[in-house]
């Protein structure tokens, strides 16, 4: 969720009128979107398409479809959806064609890779068990939407403080850690490793001690780059690159907690959360779906997009619809789909391992 869009703008370009679509090469590729190339297909094409969960697709697009940004995308096959008249799988074939999406070079292969909804221990008031802090936005943080001025700026925000009359970085993970906050704090937890991965997977929900639940999602970030820590274990030795997972990041900083500070401080972006009402919802403003919903980078699909997914997770063969409702800011590429997978023990260990090659395909509605 690192870079806020112009959401009718990017749609507009990404799926407005017919003329904005050129055939190249056999390939449609869209003039402001020049990375994003598709491939028209059919349904007959893609994998297992005949094993889909239709009606429980249908719940999801409808739920999908409750958003505006959605309804820019799908507004009359939304309305349509509503009313069916025939199969839910007719239905779909009927109204949308299927593009595979593809680099400039042709290339379908992509990755998938997994996210949860973290788990954590807390307090509202901090103790001696209870003391890493779950911040709020703070109030210094100032967001720059430069595109009203430099349109090719769009996909970027800035984000800084001010000192004087100047607008500056905003401090680091490091440099935020050594002063004080200028922000509400949600409440406390008693492990830094578990709060690191909660600003990585963007929602969670806290057990207090209490007995009450409070769910927790991402609101902003400090404007610094994110930086893989996997990354760097393998730079200082400490991992083998075929080796890097959740967990074995994680088993690294429990056996080595002289080395947590440094380690975590290489990411110098930092998260910041609001509490919701209702478990992990992402960036399209819906309750995310274990199995349904994806992150994608939005510089090449668009919020609320449906796309049909094939990839392989615990080495299991998986073919499904799965909707755009999420960023994420290690998300990269157009063939690049983070799968929620739930809040699960289960889902943690799954996505800590997740690493498969993935094909993918936007499915457009007929009448754009």
């Amino acid at each position: 969720m690192k870079y806020i869009l112009s959401i009718l703008f990017t749609i507009l370009l990404f799926l407005g009128c017919s003329k904005e679509l050129q055939v190249k090469e056999n390939a449609i590729i869209f003039d402001k979107l020049p990375k994003t190339y598709l491939i028209k297909s059919d349904f007959e094409k893609l994998p297992n398409w005949s094993n889909e969960n239709y009606k429980d697709l249908l719940y999801s697009f409808l739920n999908n479809c409750k958003t505006s940004k959605t309804k820019r995308l799908y507004n009359q096959t939304c309305k349509k959806a509503k009313n069916i008249n025939t199969t839910i799988k007719l239905f779909i074939e009927n109204e949308f064609t299927p593009y595979k999406i593809t680099t400039k070079d042709g290339d379908d292969s992509g990755l998938l890779t997994g996210y949860y909804e973290a788990q954590l221990k807390g307090s509202l008031v901090k103790t001696k068990k209870y003391k890493y802090p779950i911040y709020e936005t703070p109030t210094d943080l100032i967001n720059v939407d430069l595109s009203s001025i430099y349109p090719n700026l769009k996909n970027y925000r800035l984000r800084g403080r001010v000192v004087g009359n100047k607008l500056i970085p905003y401090d680091t993970r490091a440099e935020q850690s050594s002063k004080k906050v200028l922000a509400n704090i949600i409440c406390y937890t008693d492990s830094k490793i578990d709060l690191f991965f909660l600003e990585i997977q963007g929602s969670g929900r806290v057990e207090l001690e209490n007995g009450e639940t409070i769910y927790i999602g991402y609101d902003n970030q400090n404007g610094h780059k994110y930086r893989a820590i996997g990354r760097y274990l393998v730079k200082i030795g400490a991992l083998k690159l075929k080796n890097v997972s959740l967990q074995t990041i994680r088993k690294y900083l429990y056996e080595n907690p002289s080395r947590v500070d440094e380690v975590l401080n290489y990411n110098k972006s930092v998260v910041y959360f609001k509490q919701r009402k209702n478990p992990a919802s992402g960036a399209l403003g819906v309750e995310l779906t274990p199995n349904r919903s994806i992150a994608v980078d939005r510089r090449y699909i668009p919020l609320g997009a449906m796309l049909y997914l094939d990839s392989k997770i615990e080495n299991k063969e998986v073919n499904r619809v799965i909707f755009a409702q999420d960023t994420g800011g290690a998300i990269k590429g157009a063939i690049r789909v983070d799968m929620f997978l739930g809040h699960t023990k289960d889902a943690m260990e799954i996505a800590g391992e997740l690493k498969s090659p993935l094909k993918l395909w936007i499915l457009l509605p007929n009448n754009i």
